[in-house]
């Protein structure tokens, strides 16, 4: 039994009753005349199939004390496969998912038809769908259409949200999840070590970005994590920076903030380096109180603290320590994010929220930061921690951050 036929028996074990789940892997949506965007697997789906193809269907469900599993894909096409490549075969998704009955994605509708006929006995039968949305308006995904449909066939059918449970599931790492995590965090370390021997005045932020790019292409890593941010100088100060189109100048500093994936799993890094290679001693000066400010993070992480404990202990050391430094203001004018999220499938990965306890298996960020603009600063070092019940493992250890170690690293050879 692979993990996503333990995750799928977990599911079955948290229903009540008769009941069934269904999930949609999604579709890429169109972008301009014939293009579509990448597709990207609905990641619940994902978390329970370990398929990554579009416009497939998980139904699970149980039925009076018999469970049943079945995969519903779109059938091999011989002439799209002589354009675009084959579809998978209902062997090789069986292989992968270990879901034995695999079905045409057109037979959906007269397999849930049918399922509901036989079920009609039972008034608490209980039909499970991903509501997840994050926007209000946002496009409605395949679950809101395919559930409204049901509302005017079946009126009084029970719908619920699967997401809640996904989400439980999800927060605990397993092997298999914190091996893929740390294989895309390795992969970053490659490409920010190649951006720190690339970096030197007067090259623009998006060939930083390129380099780092081209590392996890050699490294055959499929996508990035997020939209790199690769701000320089004082666009370092913008939280969630995109452009990534300047020029650096000497005596500034370089601020990344980026990640590889590994089977979708994020690794989530930033790092601060000079972009001459050596840090002037006010920026030194800074960066080490966000050093410091992560190390207090790293010490007291672990299972039964909350997150926004977490970052209230960040606020209080800012508070004490940067007035010492000149940085008169609030903290909030200086430091106006959180020290923490949770990292999985999603880079802001599912979470039961900052007044959630951690629990031994999560997987988190730990990322403090300054952000002082009219200097011209902006610092922010970003490592990926595991929590454990006493404590936390870093897993991006290897990544160099103290500041003599990142000189040494830059200036070699030179």
């Amino acid at each position: 039994m692979n993990q996503y036929s333990k995750r799928r028996h977990s599911v079955f074990d948290s229903l009540q009753g008769n009941a069934a789940v269904i999930l949609f892997s999604g579709k890429a949506p169109m972008r301009s005349a014939d293009e579509a965007y990448d597709f990207s697997v609905d990641r619940n789906f994902y978390y329970l199939t370990g398929l990554d193809k579009e416009d497939m269907v998980l139904l699970m469900y149980r039925l009076d004390g018999t469970e049943h599993e079945t995969l519903f894909i779109p059938p091999y096409d011989e002439t799209m496969a002589r354009w675009v490549g084959g579809r998978m075969l209902a062997e090789e998704a069986t292989n992968i998912s270990e879901i034995k009955s695999v079905e045409d994605r057109g037979d959906l509708d007269d397999s849930i038809a049918s399922l509901l006929n036989r079920s009609r006995k039972d008034p608490a039968f209980t039909m499970y769908f991903d509501f997840w949305h994050y926007e209000k308006d946002q496009p409605l995904t395949a679950a809101h259409n395919y559930a409204a449909g049901l509302r005017v066939n079946y009126p009084g059918l029970n719908l619920k949200d699967i997401y809640p449970t996904l989400t439980g599931m999800r927060l605990i790492k397993d092997e298999y999840e914190i091996s893929c995590i740390r294989k895309a965090i390795h992969t970053t370390n490659l490409g920010i070590m190649q951006m720190m021997r690339t970096a030197k005045p007067g090259i623009n932020e998006m060939t930083m970005e390129g380099v780092f790019n081209f590392v996890l292409a050699q490294s055959l890593c499929k996508r990035n994590a997020f939209h790199t941010i690769a701000a320089s100088g004082e666009r370092a100060t913008i939280l969630h920076y995109q452009d990534n189109d300047q020029i650096m100048n000497d005596g500034e500093l370089f601020l990344c903030d980026l990640g590889a994936t590994n089977d979708y799993y994020c690794a989530d890094i930033s790092r601060t380096f000079p972009i001459n290679g050596v840090f002037t001693p006010r920026q030194r000066e800074i960066y080490e109180i966000v050093l410091k400010a992560q190390k207090i993070v790293e010490d007291n992480a672990k299972a039964g603290v909350k997150l926004k404990e977490l970052n209230q202990l960040v606020v209080d050391f800012y508070k004490e320590e940067l007035p010492k430094h000149g940085l008169d203001k609030d903290v909030t004018e200086y430091y106006f994010h959180s020290v923490s999220h949770h990292l999985g499938l999603d880079t802001h990965d599912v979470d039961g929220g900052l007044g959630s306890m951690l629990q031994a298996g999560n997987v988190i960020t730990n990322e403090p930061g300054l952000y002082i603009a009219d200097e011209g600063i902006g610092i922010r070092i970003e490592d990926d921690l595991l929590i454990y019940e006493s404590g936390c493992e870093v897993l991006s250890h290897e990544i160099i951050k103290d500041p003599d170690d990142i000189e040494r690293y830059m200036n070699k050879g030179q």
